[in-house]
This record gives C-alpha cells, sequence and structure tokens, in this order.
C-alpha cells in the first residue's frame, strides 16, 4: 500500500461575526487532524467515526494508507483568532471543545460592549433607538427579510444597545476583548494534554497579520538618491512549533496579543496597545516569561527606539485579508517523511459579500461620499481578490513541473555518463560508506567536467544562494532584528565572501570549482544535500510502483532518506544558543555555524544510512538508486538554474481549494444567503443573537466536513477515485453525527435541526 501525506496549508480570511461560523470548520479540520492520528496509532475513533470511515475507504479501495496533517496556518481579523487557536489545539494535543462554549456564551453584544457605554450620552441618544430599529426593519430591510419572528426581540434590544453606545468612539471594549481571549486559551489550557496532531519531526508555523496603524520607516536602495524611507504599516506575526519531544508554540500572552491585535475591526473596537495586555495580566496575576523577547520579533523598530508602550495596532484584514504569501514562504522549510499531496485550503465565510457595505447592494447607481470614503479606508483593501497569489502558487506549480520532466527526459543521458566514468562493475558492487563517499565526489567532479562553461554560471549562482542562506541564518540565530539589522548581517556575509576570494572569476571556472569554493559548499550547503535526498525518495516512489516491487525493502530505505532530511532540517533549523554578532565578526560568526550545522558527520551518517538501504534491496533496485543518487549533481547543474536558487523541498505542484457556503452544497444550495444570519448588519448579524451563533456555528461543522471530506477524497489517484454514492454515504455519516452531537448543546434551533435531518435523510440501512 503507498503511503502519502496530505498537507493542509490553512489560510482563514476576516468575517467579523462570522469569527463563530469559521470556529465550526475550524473545529473539523481538527478533528480530521486527530482522526488520522488515531487511525495511524491504532486507537479507537471515538466521535470521529466518518473521517475514521474515510481513511478506511481511502486504504482498502485506493490502496493509499494517507495520513492527514496541518502544518502551516495563517490567519487576518476574525480568521487569525481562528487560526491561532486551532494551531495551539494541533502544537498541544488538546481540544477545540472548550471554545465553542466560550463562542457562543460570550461572542455578543451586551458582552462586547465597553462598560462605559452604559454611562455615556445614554439620555442623549435613548431617542436614537427606534430610529435605528425603524430603519433596520423599513420595507425591504434586513431585519424585516432575515430576522424570524420568535429572535425579533432579542435583535431589537441588543441593537437598542448597540445603537446606545457612545458616538464617535469604538462600542466595544478592548480590554474586555483582551481578557476574553485569555480566558479562551486558559480554557483549553485546562484541558487535558493529548498527543500533538503533527509527528514529532514536523514543525508547525503560524503567522497572524497585524496593522501598524502609524507605520514605521523602511529603508529603500536606489540609485539616485541612494537611499529612500517608506512607511510601512504591515506587520506579520510569526510563531513556531519546531517539534520535538518537548513541542510548544507560544506562551499565552503571545497569542493573546496576536489575536487581539490581528481582530482590532476598525470602528468597532479601539486599536491595540501593549499596556492593555500587561494590564490584563497583571489584574490576572499572570506572568509573560520572553515578553521583551517576543516584543524585539513583534515590533523591532519600536523596540529598538524604547517605544513598544506606543505602537497602534489595528485589525490584520485591513491590508493582508487573504494572507497567503507567509503560507507560500513556509513551504521551504517542510520536512516530509513520505510522499505529499500539498493543499492550500482557504476559508472564505462569504465570498462575493463585503464585510461591510455603504449605500445599494448594485453598482447602477454611484456611491455617495460616505461610501466613496469609507470603501477607499476598508472595503477595497480588504477584498482585493487573490489573483496574485493563486498566480505565484501556479507559477511555482509550473516550475515543479518542470523539473520533473527536465528530470525524466535526462535520465537516460545522466546514467549512461555514470557508466562511462565508473564502468559496469561499479553496478555490481555492494557499497559501502567510504566507496559511497567516494564515489559521491567522483560523480561531483564528472559532472562538473562535463558541464563545461555552463558550470561556472552553476557554481556562482549556488555560491550566492548559499552565502544568502548563511546571512539568513545568522540573523534568525543572533535575536533578529528589524530589517536594517537584516542587511547589516547580510552585508558582512558578503563583504567576507568576497574578501575570502570566492567571488573571483578565477574561483568557479568551466569544469571545476576552487578548493576554498568546494569547502565554502561543503560547510553551509544545507539544500543540495535535502534536494539529493528528495530526488533518491522520488525514485524510491517510482519504484514502488512497479509491478512485483519489493514494497518492504523500498520502504525501509524511503524511511531511512526521510529520516536523514529531517537530521539535516534539525541541524540548519535548531535554535540552541544564539550567534550574536555577526555584523561586526562575520568571519567568527559564520565558522561558529559551520561548526554549529557539523554537515561532515552527518554526511558520513548519511553514507552509513543509505549503505544499509541500498544492500537491502535487489540488484535491479540498487543499481536504480545509486544511479540517482551518483547522477544527481548532473540533474542539479541543470535544474538549480530553472530555479533560480530556490529550494523546493516538496516536489509536487501545490493545489488550492476553498471552503466556503458556496461549495459545501451536499445538504442546501444558495451559499451564505440561504444558510448563515452572520452576515447580516453588515457581518456583525451573529453578535446580536446566541440563535444566530449557534446556526453559523453549526453550519460551519457541516461546510466542514461536507468540503474536507471532498478533499481528502480527492488525494487518490483518478482510475482509484471513490463513487460519488461512496462519498454521499460518508458525508450523510458525518452530517449525522454532527447533529446528534449538537442537538443537546444548540437548544436555540431545535427547528433547524429537525429540518437538517429531514433534509440529510436517514442511515442507508434505514432507507426504503
Amino acid at each position: 500500500m503507498r503511503e502519502k501525506e496530505l498537507r493542509l496549508a490553512l489560510i482563514c480570511y476576516g468575517g467579523i461575526s462570522l469569527a463563530v461560523y469559521m470556529h465550526g470548520i475550524t473545529k473539523e479540520v481538527w478533528r480530521l487532524a486527530r482522526a488520522s492520528r488515531d487511525w495511524h496509532a491504532g486507537e479507537p475513533g471515538g466521535e470521529d467515526c466518518a473521517y475514521r470511515a474515510l481513511l478506511d475507504t481511502i486504504a482498502s479501495e485506493g490502496e493509499v494508507e494517507l495520513r492527514v496533517l496541518v502544518d502551516i496556518l495563517t490567519g487576518a481579523s476574525a480568521g487569525g483568532i481562528n487560526a491561532i487557536f486551532l494551531a495551539e489545539a494541533i502544537s498541544t494535543g488538546r481540544s477545540l471543545e472548550p471554545l465553542t462554549d466560550l463562542w457562543l456564551d460570550t461572542a455578543d453584544i451586551d458582552r462586547l460592549l465597553d462598560p462605559d457605554v452604559n454611562r455615556v450620552s445614554r439620555f442623549a441618544k435613548s431617542a436614537a433607538v427606534p430610529v435605528a430599529w425603524a430603519l433596520s426593519a423599513r420595507r425591504g430591510g434586513a431585519a424585516l427579510r432575515t430576522v424570524e419572528p420568535e429572535h425579533r426581540d432579542e435583535v431589537r434590544t441588543k441593537l437598542a444597545h448597540f445603537v446606545q453606545a457612545r458616538w464617535f468612539a469604538p462600542p466595544f471594549s478592548g480590554p474586555g476583548f483582551t481578557n476574553m481571549l485569555l480566558d479562551a486559551l486558559a480554557a483549553m489550557r485546562a484541558a487535558p494534554c493529548g498527543p500533538p496532531l503533527l509527528p514529532d519531526h514536523q514543525p508547525l508555523d503560524l503567522f497572524v497579520t497585524v496593522t501598524d496603524f502609524h507605520g514605521y520607516p523602511e529603508r529603500l536602495r536606489l540609485n539616485s538618491p541612494v537611499e529612500v524611507a517608506e512607511t510601512e504599516h504591515r506587520l506579520t506575526l510569526s510563531f513556531r512549533d519546531a517539534g520535538g519531544p518537548a513541542r510548544k508554540l507560544a506562551d499565552a500572552a503571545e497569542l493573546a496579543f496576536a489575536a487581539r491585535a490581528t481582530a482590532s475591526f476598525p470602528g468597532a473596537f479601539p486599536p491595540f496597545r501593549v499596556g492593555e495586555l500587561d494590564s490584563a495580566l497583571a489584574t490576572r496575576d499572570q506572568t509573560w516569561p520572553g515578553r521583551d523577547e517576543f516584543l524585539a520579533r513583534a515590533l523591532p523598530r519600536h523596540h529598538a527606539l524604547g517605544e513598544v508602550g506606543r505602537a497602534v495596532l489595528i485589525d490584520g484584514s485591513v491590508l493582508a485579508n487573504a494572507p497567503f504569501r507567509p503560507a507560500m514562504d513556509a513551504l521551504k522549510s517542510r520536512p516530509a517523511q513520505r510522499e505529499v499531496d500539498r493543499r492550500f485550503v482557504y476559508i472564505d465565510p462569504k465570498p462575493g459579500i463585503r464585510s461591510v457595505r455603504l449605500g445599494p447592494a448594485g453598482e447602477a447607481q454611484a456611491p455617495g461620499f460616505f461610501a466613496t470614503l469609507f470603501g477607499a479606508l476598508s472595503d477595497i483593501p480588504r477584498e482585493q481578490p487573490i489573483r496574485d497569489n493563486l498566480e505565484a502558487i501556479d507559477g511555482r506549480s509550473a516550475r515543479i513541473r518542470r523539473l520533473r520532466h527536465i528530470v525524466e527526459a535526462m535520465r537516460p543521458e545522466v546514467e549512461a555518463a555514470i557508466e562511462r566514468a565508473f564502468g559496469a562493475t561499479l553496478l555490481l558492487m555492494r557499497p559501502t560508506p567510504a566507496r559511497l563517499a567516494a564515489w559521491r565526489t567522483r560523480a561531483q567532479n564528472v559532472a562538473a567536467r562535463e558541464a563545461g562553461y555552463a558550470y561556472a554560471a552553476y557554481g556562482h549562482l549556488k555560491l550566492a544562494t548559499i552565502a544568502e542562506e548563511v546571512a539568513a541564518n545568522l540573523f534568525r540565530l543572533g535575536g533578529g532584528g528589524d530589517r536594517a539589522r537584516q542587511e547589516s548581517v547580510r552585508e558582512a556575509v558578503w563583504r567576507e565572501v568576497r574578501r575570502a576570494g570566492l567571488t573571483e572569476a578565477a574561483a568557479i571556472t568551466g569544469g571545476a570549482a576552487r578548493r576554498d569554493v568546494v569547502d565554502f559548499f561543503r560547510a553551509f550547503d544545507f539544500s543540495y544535500r535535502t534536494r539529493r535526498l528528495r530526488l533518491i525518495a522520488r525514485r524510491i516512489g517510482e519504484l514502488d510502483l512497479q509491478p512485483n516491487a519489493p514494497r518492504e525493502s523500498l520502504q525501509a530505505a524511503r524511511a531511512i532518506v526521510y529520516e536523514m532530511i529531517g537530521r539535516y532540517r534539525q541541524a540548519a533549523d535548531g535554535d540552541g544558543s544564539m550567534l550574536v554578532g555577526a555584523e561586526h565578526d562575520a568571519p567568527g560568526a559564520m565558522a561558529a555555524l559551520a561548526d554549529r550545522l557539523g554537515f561532515k558527520g552527518l554526511d558520513d551518517e548519511a553514507d552509513a544510512r543509505l549503505t544499509e538501504a541500498l544492500a537491502a534491496l535487489p540488484k535491479l533496485e540498487r543499481r536504480a538508486l545509486i544511479l540517482t543518487y551518483l547522477g544527481y549533481p548532473f540533474y542539479d547543474i541543470a535544474t538549480l538554474p530553472l530555479l533560480q536558487g530556490e529550494g523546493l523541498d516538496e516536489w509536487d505542484p501545490v493545489k488550492v481549494d476553498r471552503i466556503s457556503p458556496d461549495d459545501a452544497t451536499a445538504i442546501r444550495s444558495g451559499g451564505a444567503a440561504a444558510t448563515l444570519k452572520g452576515i447580516q448588519f453588515n457581518s456583525f448579524g451573529a453578535f446580536f443573537s446566541r440563535a444566530y451563533r449557534e446556526n453559523d456555528y453549526l453550519w460551519g461543522r457541516l461546510h466542514g466536513a461536507d468540503r474536507l471530506i471532498d478533499i481528502v477524497a480527492s488525494t487518490l489517484p483518478e482510475d482509484r477515485r471513490l463513487s460519488a454514492e461512496r462519498i454521499g454515504e460518508l458525508k450523510s455519516m458525518a452530517f449525522r453525527a454532527i447533529l446528534d452531537k449538537e442537538a443537546e448543546r444548540l437548544t436555540l434551533i431545535a427547528s433547524l435541526i429537525d429540518q437538517l435531518r429531514a433534509e440529510i435523510g436517514p442511515p442507508p440501512s434505514c432507507r426504503t
């Protein structure tokens, strides 16, 4: 049976009160990942029986042993909050269940309003209450059309409270929001801790977008003038759980910082400042270890000036509502244990519906003054299409496809070159670690010589790529900082590279590289080593598909290859002791980095492990892998210029899937308008009624299950796809399990649950 990983990079859009709907979706993502972990561990299925049945079916009918991993999450605004909570659950193995009651109970206008609202201008504004209700309920208005009679009193009362909020000031409480987030994280961490939902070797990356209201200057290099300053407002808060036995994503205070900042919707919540979190933590008698280090990373410019308290942060979706770019960048450092099907899955709770709309919905009438002004400041930046992101993903996937085609087309010629250089007897010999190392060096020399003048271009590109990797590592291990320090470290590394003469024309010529250049490559070239191992892993996968293939030996070889990739990755990504002062002492810092990487010892270990793997294979498969291993320099010389130095850790094209009400139609079509209540009142609707929150949360779970089953089933090859009937049965099983689970909790929408049971229908065995 083939082993395969479905890796999900989850991108969560903003949506204001539709955060409750997205919680339902992310809860299903969590349950799918938990079911996959339990299925592979042989543990009982519990409540995730539909996903267990899906994995069983894929294994039995599709002959694929599939693992589902969620290893990259990004989010903005309400999506940022959900991404943070899901990342915490994946990293710690804790449950998302405690959050559901918090969402349903506390995401309410009466809980969110600033306490001072009740003491400010109540008398002056009381007359506005019936006016506001009359406007919302006018002929054709949202309330008259969509608010059910049994919920109108609740919505009327809470709308009155909302309208009585002080004018020209955010109605919602910032400190109250911060404490709500801290309560949610505390509730999660009070629950039992289970096994993490990722293997030990697999890192977890979380990125949350934030907008710096005042901005900060960034230096730009020009020809003339030499330098200019531009104000930058975009911030991306990044968190990484590097894996290992002691997994940890971040301190609760840091996650609350990110959640509060990214969801500071303009006009509704006051901007976020660090002092607000400090006060909340002090009141709760809660410590924040690592506060200074976190603020140095999150707000490097303010921290350098000693002004972190003056930073004013607002909603992350103002400038980046669809944060694809951080997820794309994270692909460059992903280890793999088996074949990978990489998906970017983005959650859009209301496709085509703007977060805030002023004026008529159509386009026939020109917008008025306020609609134009507000649209320029809010709607347009938040609602920009994701075409550029998708084109970048398509471009990356196209490069991967070209790379695979080039490698396959080159294979006969490369194998012939290896046989000419080594002779046919080489392939009959059993490798030893010493032989493998000697063969590797000889193959590299042959490839360089036969490449001729093309080798000089390849070598200088490789040198530049490695130098940039060294600078990036020294910047990271030196504590990070702002862009100015990053550029200082980079310049210092390049000064040392030039001082050593590595960039001279004579250092890398057609067919050869000077000894000091080779030593530089061997000390720092992480990417080359992992690219070579990944090519071997791919070749193992091809051999595994052949009739009568020695599956057990090939799977053992694949495990060894991926183990070594992980060992190299661990060396390159490790944190440990800091390497400071690279901008002042580049030679010393680079020497310390080389010792820290320890690639010579890892190369010896890799030779021994690969020898072990090759020795267990029959001659035909052993010959194919030796030819691939020794032929890799030929492939790399041809393909690295194509990739322009980009390391492709995952060799398969990236596919993009969406989860939205428009796509999940197994139960009901019609999109958000036919299912969600939170889209009312300019996407604030779910804050006005618990019944609305129950409705949206339930539909979030149902839509999440609907789309996730589709996505998981699509990992099978075309000739082994599950039938539409079988997929429908699995979805019905999931839907009924969700309704059975939630019926007791969601007491205000019992009629909807009954209606959904009728729409889904009885189990197959009960149908006549």
